[in-house]
């Protein structure tokens, strides 16, 4: 792939500014239970690739299925380039990298058989279905896929790495009468298949969790202390305050870089946030991101202060700052745009127990069933609700939807726990139609003070 790569680039660097080929051959399973039914199961093979050229800071971006006349597919996206350009390009300076990277899994999921992983997961939603008389339905979805991605540029990278990935989602749905409760429990990793023959305690905890929600009553409506479980938090610094790192976002938006503006107070010296694309085996991790910038950890929040942010060549030039391997494709249909990788808070030096002690009427919310953000506001729906009462966590509760302002919300933590848990759900993060990349999210416990809870 090297000499194809490097042949169609060597005619071609004097008609732009910087030119990239990206390549992608990948193989994928997917299999898909609902209630008793088998409803889907499939493998795949793909293969494609694309150009991006630049010119006086225009992009042209072309997309291939086809390996052969790849100098043609150069020449076009300069073409397109050309006719958008209009002033000076500006990249980051990296220096040029040759490096191949090969993934060893712990169990080879391309040499495990459709039929084997379709009984594996036929066993999982028994498990579901047959756990209680209450559980009306499941889902069951399980998805591999081992991709190769090849890339080089016209400042001389050519770079390979092998990326797998695993994820298997249990769903299950309770009714007694008109009262309809589902949960929800998820693994993904690239390690290889030995975790997903060891997740039946993950099927049971869905069914168990549904039917225990049955039983739960309204949370009442009102201002709480919180404390959020380490998936919780996770979700929320990854969707409330990692996206607004994302410096495509803030260059473009004068008011969000304003109030994102380095060196402003975000929360107590206890606070650190980091993003981290070079921890090993996350479901964020790469060696290089997709522009061929190796990736880094990132202080985003440190002790409080706000520090860094996330880039691409591209608006870590614009903004005169570092690239910090945050350019991520989701594929190669689509160009690398500036993206989350494992993004997390750091352990702080206090135990649950002591989080809970003080409060005489709380919240524990735990684990995510949805959410969104616009801006700095956000609202989350937590998966499992219990009421704190007396420093104890006790009666379980539902409808529990967090709201309200991040910057606030940052500045009223007052407790980091010193249990970080990396949540690697299998999920993944969507922006700009790239959906789901695969992320990793985390956080010890927090404890968040005047956290508005809607409710009855």
């Amino acid at each position: 792939m090297r000499e194809i790569f490097e042949k169609a680039l060597k005619n071609k660097k004097n008609s732009a500014d910087y030119i990239e080929i990206r390549a992608e051959k990948k193989e994928a399973t997917t299999i898909h239970f609902q209630g008793e039914k088998l409803e889907k199961i499939n493998c795949s093979q793909q293969a494609g690739g694309n150009v991006r050229a630049l010119v006086k800071g225009g992009w042209g971006f072309v997309s291939f299925n086809q390996f052969d006349d790849l100098e043609e597919k150069v020449r076009e996206a300069i073409e397109v380039a050309s006719l958008i350009g209009k002033e000076e390009s500006k990249l980051a300076i990296i220096s040029p990298v040759v490096e191949i990277i090969n993934r060893e899994l712990d169990k080879d999921f391309r040499q495990i058989s459709l039929r084997e992983k379709k009984k594996l997961m036929e066993n999982y939603n028994n498990i579901i279905m047959k756990s209680n008389p209450l559980i009306q339905s499941s889902n069951v979805i399980y998805t591999d896929r081992f991709s190769t991605i090849y890339f080089a540029n016209s400042e001389g990278s050519y770079i390979e790495q092998e990326k797998p990935f695993l994820s298997a989602r249990f769903t299950a749905i309770a009714r007694e009468g008109d009262n309809v409760q589902l949960a929800s429990e998820s693994v993904g990793t690239t390690k290889g298949f030995v975790i997903m023959e060891k997740i039946s305690t993950k099927a049971q905890r869905a069914a168990f969790r549904a039917v225990n929600l049955l039983k739960a009553q309204p949370v009442e409506g009102g201002e709480y202390t919180v404390i959020l479980d380490q998936t919780l938090g996770g979700v929320f610094i990854h969707e409330a305050f990692g996206h607004l790192s994302e410096a495509d976002f803030l260059y473009e938006d004068e008011r969000m870089s304003g109030l994102m503006k380095l060196g402003k107070k975000f929360g107590s010296p206890k606070l650190n946030v980091v993003d981290d694309g070079s921890v090993p085996d996350l479901l964020g991790s790469a060696k290089y991101d997709d522009e061929g910038v190796r990736t880094k950890k990132n202080y985003l929040i440190k002790e409080g202060i706000l520090t860094g942010r996330l880039h691409s060549r591209e608006t870590a030039a614009k903004m005169g700052e570092e690239p910090t391997g945050n350019a991520r494709a989701l594929n190669y249909r689509f160009k690398p745009i500036v993206r989350m990788t494992n993004t997390y808070i750091e352990n702080g030096d206090t135990p649950l127990k002591d989080l809970l002690s003080g409060i005489k009427k709380g919240i524990y919310a735990k684990d995510c069933y949805g959410g969104m953000t616009t801006f700095e506001t956000f609202t989350f729906s937590a998966g499992e609700g219990f009421m704190i009462r007396d420093g104890e966590i006790t009666d379980p509760v539902k409808d529990v939807v967090l709201s309200g302002n991040l910057f606030t919300t940052l500045l009223n933590i007052e407790g980091v726990g010193n249990d970080l848990k990396m949540i690697e759900s299998g999920g993944g993060c969507g922006k700009a139609a790239q959906n789901p990349l695969p992320v990793s999210w985390g956080s010890p416990h927090l404890r968040l003070k005047k956290v508005v809870v809607g409710g009855r």
